[in-house]
């Protein structure tokens, strides 16, 4: 397949007590447990207390994307951390993931040119707390991949709402968390040239999208792997070595893959040669070991509802391969 030129891949609160008798202490303590946050009777779910925020900080983050449809009934919650909604709200799954412990997040993208002005930021931000209290989430991811020039107003503006983002969610929302995406090399990939190290200052963590490791934008279109174990990993240390801590990234893989259409025709036919490539099991598994060995805050996919959730036997074991991936070596024992 060497040499041969290959068209663009296809992409396979809290209530206040009533007034009235004082009550006893067992019953006043018991109260948070019981209410049904700032909306009160307006929580969707059949248990009150899975509108409450998640509260507990888990050693080890499995962050999962969530596009949409009813896929996430057959992810394995046994280990998710977090999903962040890129679809439709669904009240259904933040029930369900509240009920596992686990957070629910927002999705947060806007204009780097809007952000420059102290009050479109203050607008911005007050708008997504009011959009995750109504909708009873634990925070946001921000998800900004635009190009930022090193001198720009941008890089100190995107830098400064990733603060003020975090210390707005942190007030208003108990246990809430902030994290952003990131590319998988610092080295301004796409000409996102971002002020890592304050970013990673300012929020919980980094998503680090290690994928898509040839640019949509500016490579040439070759056939090659979307996120070769040698490179992903030289983007970590990249990372690590402006003195982000590990605790402070979480390594993303991708569930999904592309499909390259060679231009030549074959020989025998009028059809088509073609290469896939796309991680696997030990692909994804290796890296996971990475995770472990070098104290990352946790690993994740772009994105769960790649898999095939139809129940067919071959590819429910495949599926649960997949999972059982994310999950390092040591943590099996």
């Amino acid at each position: 397949m060497a040499g041969l030129q290959l068209r663009r891949p296809r992409l396979l609160l809290l209530a206040r007590p009533p007034a009235g008798p004082r009550l006893p202490l067992l019953r006043l303590l018991l109260l948070p447990l019981l209410a049904l946050s700032a909306a009160g009777d307006l929580c969707p779910c059949q248990q009150p207390a899975h509108c409450l925020p998640i509260r507990h900080r888990p050693d080890f983050e499995v962050f999962v994307f969530d596009i949409g449809h009813k896929t996430w009934k057959h992810y394995d919650w046994t280990q998710i951390t977090t999903v962040a909604v890129f679809g439709k709200y669904d009240s259904e799954l933040m029930c369900y993931a509240h009920s596992k412990g686990a957070r629910v997040v927002l999705k947060g993208d806007v204009s780097l040119k809007e952000i420059i002005d102290p009050k479109f930021r203050a607008a911005w931000i007050a708008q997504k707390v009011d959009l995750a209290k109504t909708q009873y989430m634990d925070g946001i991811n921000i998800d900004i991949e635009q190009e930022v020039a090193c001198s720009s107003p941008e890089y100190d503006a995107l830098t400064a709402l990733v603060r003020e983002t975090t210390d707005a969610f942190h007030r208003e929302i108990e246990g809430s968390q902030v994290t952003f995406d990131v590319a998988w090399s610092p080295k301004s990939i796409d000409r996102r040239c971002y002020n890592y190290t304050g970013i990673a200052d300012a929020c919980d963590f980094l998503f680090v999208m290690s994928y898509d490791e040839q640019s949509q934008i500016w490579s040439e279109c070759i056939a090659a792997a979307n996120a070769p174990l040698n490179q992903t990993l030289a983007g970590y240390s990249d990372y690590t070595r402006m003195g982000i801590n590990p605790k402070k990234l979480v390594m993303g893989v991708p569930w999904y893959g592309y499909d390259y259409t060679c231009l030549n025709l074959s020989k025998d036919h009028a059809g088509h040669f073609h290469q896939v490539w796309y991680d696997n099991p030990q692909s994804i598994s290796l890296k996971a070991e990475y995770v472990t060995h070098y104290g990352l805050r946790g690993i994740g996919m772009w994105n769960a509802n790649c898999l095939d959730y139809s129940g067919d036997a071959v590819a429910k074991q495949q599926t649960e391969e997949m999972w059982k991936a994310l999950k390092p070596k040591l943590r099996q024992r």
